[in-house]
């Protein structure tokens, strides 16, 4: 089993739920407002500064209007691209 880092899996999924923001036509604002959560909450995410909890992810799909099982397979196949080209961490 291929092990990944914390730093790593916050990375990517801040990478996945900013591009499926952007795909969705949402600004951090309504997507948040969409979620119930606090726009600051929904930029921490995107900038690896948090880690969401299950009930926070399904509220940030409903808000995107995805599945989870959606966010989920686009968050593994982000740690593998991140994997083939060295890790995808942000500073």
């Amino acid at each position: 089993m291929n092990e990944k880092t914390d730093e790593q899996l916050l990375s990517a999924f801040a990478t996945v739920l900013r591009r499926e923001r952007q795909k969705a036509g949402l600004s951090q604002e309504e997507l948040a407002y969409r979620a119930g959560k606090s726009m600051r909450y929904v930029s921490l995410l995107e900038s690896c500064r948090h880690q969401p909890s299950l009930a926070t992810l399904r509220g940030l799909c409903d808000g995107l209007g995805i599945k989870m099982s959606v966010l989920i397979l686009a968050l593994e196949a982000e740690l593998k691209i991140g994997t083939a080209s060295g890790p995808a961490v942000q500073t």
